[in-house]
C-alpha cells in the first residue's frame, strides 16, 4: 500500500504532465497503481475493511484463553478442532492486535543520576574455568551510576560475609562511597519487606553507617531500577571469561581487577566518555573512607579433635599437640583463618577459599619424619588414681584390658570410689576382687560398703553399756 507522501508525488509529477508510464517507472510501482491513486485524485491513505479470519471466533478466543491458561498453542488446537479454519499466525496477528492475552506496552523511563549519588550492586551466576576444570562461580559487581566505573569480583558462594569483604574491596577501588547502594532484594541484605518497605539485616546496616551509606532495593521485577550494574553482566560474560582460564582464585580475581582498569579507561560509545575521565568528577563528591577499615572477619567457637586439626567449613587446619581438647576462637578474615587459645597463642593459617575437605598442616605443628608425635595423656582420671593409691596400678591395667564397661567411664568411677571411702576398706575389696578377676565396679562398691559397715559402724550387744 502506498504511504501518503508517494500519492503527493505520482499527483504531483501528473499535473506537470509526466506521462503514467513514466510516473509508474520513476516510483518504482505498476501503472495500475498509478492510474487508481490518479482516478482516486486523492492523497488520503484508504482504510482497511478487511475481514479478519480470527474475527468470528473471537469470543471463543476469549473464553479458550482462560481454559488454556494463556497458551496460544492450545487455544489454537481447540479452535481447529472445532472446526475453525484459521492459521497459527492469523490467531496471533489478532491477539496481538487486540490485545488479547498481553499486557499493554509501557514506554521505558530513563533515570538520572548525579555525581556520588548512587552505586548499584548484583551478582551473578558465570561458568569458568578454574584450575583445569570447569565450574560455576557467583560474579559479584558495583558500578557507579554517573560515571559507570565498574568492579567486579569471583566467588565460590556468595553468603552475607563475601558481600562484605566485595563491597569493602569495591569502596577501596572507587576511593570512596556513595551516599547509597542500591540491591536486587537480596536475602544476604534483606531481613524483610521489598522495594521502598525494604529493611536490612541489622549487621549489613551497620556495615553501611560505618562507610556512610545506605542499601536500598527496588520493586521486585523492576529491572530497569537496576539497569547499571546488570547490563556490564553480559559484557563480563562475553569478553572477560571468554577463552580466559585461571590457575586459582586469586589468578582470577587479580585478572578481573586489572581488566576492570583497562575497560574504565576505554571510551564508551553510550557514554560518548570515558567512564575514568567522568571518574574524575564523580570523585569529588563521593564521601571519604574512614581512616581505618577493620577488616571483615567471621568467629567460630572450636574444640580441636584428637589429631591436633580444627575443623572450619569441611577444611582442617593443624594446632599445636598441646592444644588437643581445649577450646579456641577460630577468626576466618579473606585471606587468612586466626586460630587463637589464649592471647599469646595464636596460629595463622592460610585460607581456603571453599569447601574442599583439605588438611592444612604446618610444620612446627608435626615432629621431624622419623619420630613419633607425642600422645596427650587421653585418661588423666587414671593418673589421680595411680597418683592417690599406687597399689591400685595392677587393678587398674587388668580392669581397662578385661572390663565391661567404656575406659573412660570406669576410671572415673574408680575414682570416685578411692576419694570417698576409707584406704584400708577399699584396698582389701580391691585386693579380694582382683583375686576373683571381679572388674565389675557396682559389686566392687558393695563389697567396700560391706567392709565398711563391719570395721567403722560396729552395733553394740543388747544391754551392754557404752564406755
Amino acid at each position: 500500500m502506498l504511504s501518503q507522501s508517494q500519492r503527493i508525488a505520482i499527483l504531483e509529477l501528473h499535473r506537470q504532465g509526466v506521462p503514467r508510464r513514466e510516473i509508474a517507472r520513476l516510483m518504482e510501482i505498476s501503472r495500475v497503481t498509478v492510474r487508481r491513486v490518479l482516478e482516486s485524485n486523492s492523497t488520503d491513505v484508504p482504510e482497511l475493511n478487511r475481514l479478519e479470519k480470527a474475527e468470528p471466533y473471537r469470543q471463543q478466543v476469549l473464553e479458550l484463553m482462560h481454559t488454556c491458561k494463556g497458551n496460544l498453542v492450545r487455544v489454537h488446537e481447540e479452535l481447529v478442532a472445532g472446526g475453525a479454519e484459521l492459521s497459527y499466525p492469523a490467531l496471533t496477528a489478532f491477539c496481538r492486535r487486540h490485545g488479547i492475552g498481553q499486557e499493554p506496552v509501557e514506554a521505558a523511563g530513563q533515570y538520572e543520576f548525579r555525581p556520588g549519588e548512587e552505586m548499584q550492586h548484583d551478582t551473578s551466576p558465570h561458568e569458568v574455568e578454574l584450575g583445569g576444570e570447569k565450574r560455576k562461580v557467583q560474579t559479584a559487581s558495583a558500578v557507579l551510576c554517573y560515571s559507570r566505573m565498574l568492579f567486579f569480583q569471583c566467588y565460590p558462594t556468595f553468603q552475607r560475609f563475601d558481600c562484605k569483604v566485595f563491597l569493602t574491596e569495591a569502596l577501596r577501588y572507587m576511593g570512596g562511597s556513595t551516599a547509597r547502594v542500591m540491591i536486587d532484594n537480596t536475602h544476604v541484605v534483606v531481613l524483610r519487606g521489598s522495594g521502598r518497605d525494604m529493611v536490612p539485616v541489622p549487621e549489613m546496616a551497620a556495615f553501611g553507617e560505618r562507610f556512610g551509606f545506605q542499601f536500598v532495593a527496588h520493586a521486585i521485577g523492576n529491572a530497569n531500577r537496576s539497569a547499571r550494574v546488570e547490563r556490564p553482566f553480559w559484557f563480563i560474560e562475553n569478553n572477560f571469561l571468554a577463552g580466559r582460564t585461571f590457575s586459582s582464585w586469586e589468578d582470577l580475581n587479580q585478572q578481573a581487577r586489572q581488566w576492570c582498569d583497562k575497560v574504565n579507561s576505554t571510551y564508551k560509545k553510550h557514554l560518548r566518555a570515558v567512564p575514568r575521565e567522568l571518574f574524575a568528577m564523580e570523585r569529588l563528591r563521593l564521601k571519604p573512607l574512614p581512616a581505618w577499615i577493620p577488616e571483615v572477619y567471621r568467629l567460630y567457637q572450636r574444640i580441636v579433635d584428637v589429631e591436633g586439626y580444627v575443623s572450619l567449613n569441611s577444611n582442617r587446619y593443624s594446632v599445636p599437640v598441646d592444644w588437643i581438647g581445649r577450646r579456641v576462637e577460630a577468626r576466618e578474615t579473606k585471606d587468612k583463618v586466626e586460630l587463637q587459645l589464649d592471647a599469646r597463642r595464636i596460629v595463622t593459617h592460610t585460607r581456603i577459599a571453599e569447601s574442599e575437605y583439605q588438611r592444612v598442616t604446618l610444620a612446627e605443628h608435626r615432629p621431624p619424619r622419623g619420630q613419633r608425635m607425642p600422645r596427650p595423656d587421653r585418661h588423666p582420671e587414671e593418673k589421680a588414681i595411680l597418683e592417690a593409691a599406687p597399689e591400685l596400678a595392677g587393678y587398674v591395667a587388668a580392669m581397662k584390658q578385661h572390663g565391661r564397661k567404656t575406659i573412660t567411664l570406669a576410671l572415673r568411677q574408680l575414682l570416685r570410689l578411692v576419694k570417698e571411702y576409707p584406704r584400708e576398706a577399699l584396698l582389701g575389696a580391691v585386693e579380694e576382687a582382683a583375686r576373683y578377676g571381679l572388674y565389675d565396679l557396682d559389686r566392687l562398691e558393695r563389697m567396700i560398703l560391706r567392709r565398711v559397715a563391719h570395721d567403722y559402724f560396729l552395733l553394740h550387744e543388747e544391754g551392754q553399756e557404752d564406755e
